[in-house]
């Protein structure tokens, strides 16, 4: 089944209008606009918290170097 043209988006459109009726027809549209809506902004914190969860665990990860005070100085045997 390919992509929707032109064609078969006006029939779907003629059947919307036929299911609802011309007075519903924008009520349904706004709360469809809302609804999509409401879903970016979800899917968008969504996204936010996983990016978080990923840099913190990224970030705790990490190796850590030893502070300079900790390094001790390194004995040369042929000297």
């Amino acid at each position: 089944m390919g992509p929707l043209g032109y064609p078969e988006m006006v029939v779907i459109f003629l059947i919307i209008l036929l299911l609802f009726g011309a007075k519903k027809l924008p009520q349904l549209a706004r709360g469809l606009g809302k609804s999509m809506g409401e879903f970016k902004k979800a899917k968008d914190e969504f996204e936010h918290e996983i990016t978080k969860a990923e840099d913190e665990v990224t970030h705790d990860a990490a190796p850590k170097s030893p502070a300079p005070k900790d390094i001790e100085p390194r004995e040369d045997k042929d000297a």
